[in-house]
């Protein structure tokens, strides 16, 4: 599972005592935890993450035997493996475990990004501006000209650097300042746009 974990860009550490692995949940930002619930004392973990606010933060995969399985969808586990594991269901689940992993952490992922983008607004008036940083909710920008304080809606019209694509995505203007720089907070648009941005994203946050 280390191996699959490793080839999926996740790090993992192992604990073999309960306490110090709840010690470590304390004190740590953890994305995924793992309990194999056969281990003496994993009860004691499990009864602690229903009671905290672990449980709906990270996805929780649990190693189970067969005799433990209906057991262990009480305790509402977002994964469960059976014992034994074949590698086709540890890539899998785990591979789901990922994607969770990433939606959550790129929800507040500001990618820093420096390129012209264009921005339309009351249908025939344009501005020219420079992107600061993209995420999948909107982008920061600085431009030389301020926004009409009745600009409305706006076209976000900017390429991602590595690809041939070229984005086009409604937004509006949430915050400007006197120096020129705003944020806009993209509307719902098509899916296809906001999937290859977040494709983007996610290879841009892996590199990293």
């Amino acid at each position: 599972m280390q191996c699959i974990l490793g080839s999926l860009h996740i790090g993992v550490d192992v604990e073999t005592e309960p306490e110090r692995a709840l010690e470590t949940l304390c004190r740590s930002k953890v994305d995924a935890l793992i309990v194999d619930s056969d281990l003496e004392g994993t009860t004691d973990i499990l009864r602690s993450l229903q009671a905290s606010f672990f449980q709906n933060t990270v996805p929780l995969v649990i190693l189970s035997s067969p005799n433990e399985r209906k057991n262990l969808r009480e305790r509402d586990a977002t994964f469960i493996f059976q014992k034994p594991i074949s590698v086709e269901q540890a890539v899998h689940t785990l591979s789901a475990a990922r994607n969770m992993i990433l939606d959550g952490r790129l929800r507040y992922h500001r990618q820093p990004l420096e390129s012209p983008v264009s921005i339309s607004f009351h249908r025939n008036d344009h501005l020219q501006a420079n992107l600061l940083n993209v995420s999948q909710g909107g982008v920061r920008l600085h431009t030389k000209k301020s926004f009409p304080a009745d600009s409305g809606p706006v076209r976000v019209n900017f390429a991602l650097p590595g690809t041939k694509r070229s984005l086009k995505l409604d937004g509006e203007v949430v915050w400007r300042d006197r120096q020129g720089n705003a944020g806009i907070r993209f509307l719902d648009g098509r899916v296809k746009t906001k999937r290859n941005l977040q494709l983007w994203l996610e290879r841009q946050y892996l590199m990293n």
